[in-house]
């Protein structure tokens, strides 16, 4: 008698891990619209769907022998996606203990990586047909990695303008958790 391990679509796991981030950062965009304590619990409600996600992926990697890809980068895409809702929901919470005031940056940051986190998402819907469309989305997330770099740069010039260090600090955290996301 054969004995044969259950078969993982790695693919179909990353895609729905991309997407769940995908939502929840269209979720810390419309928190940072009109923030409340709901909308930050949507965040982070969505954070830990998106970490069940991603353990279920590695527990699947750790089980299996061959993968369709290299498992690092199985594990390395995952842990990227991961990065993006665990900044989101990081940032959430800050702004509700810290009571922070949500500025333009802010928001275009989030906008942008919204943005980013769409093309994760058709990057991975497309890796199992290895199509040339995958690298296209690829550099369109690198091109607004970049952006949120420049949103980044540009929105610590105008902070330190302000005279309030506590304020700078605090600012400066969340400014930073969105750029590390990105």
């Amino acid at each position: 008698m054969f004995w044969f391990r259950k078969r993982y679509d790695f693919f179909k796991m990353l895609l729905s891990q991309a997407q769940k981030t995908q939502e929840g950062l269209r979720a810390l965009c419309d928190f940072f619209e009109s923030p409340s304590a709901e909308k930050g619990m949507v965040v982070q409600d969505l954070e830990k769907q998106a970490d069940d996600l991603r353990r279920s992926l590695i527990e699947s990697l750790n089980q299996t022998f061959v993968t369709p890809i290299d498992r690092e980068d199985i594990f390395a895409l995952s842990r990227t996606i991961d990065d993006m809702i665990d900044y989101a929901k990081s940032t959430v919470e800050e702004m509700m203990l810290f009571n922070i005031h949500i500025d333009g940056y802010l928001k275009k940051m989030a906008e942008a990586l919204y943005t980013a986190s769409r093309d994760i998402v058709s990057a991975v819907k497309l890796l199992p047909t290895r199509s040339r469309s995958v690298t296209d989305h690829i550099i369109r997330a690198k091109k607004t990695e970049n952006f949120v770099e420049h949103i980044y740069r540009e929105a610590l010039v105008e902070l330190f303008k302000n005279p309030n260090v506590i304020e700078i600090l605090k600012t400066r955290e969340l400014y930073r958790h969105l750029s590390n996301a990105a």
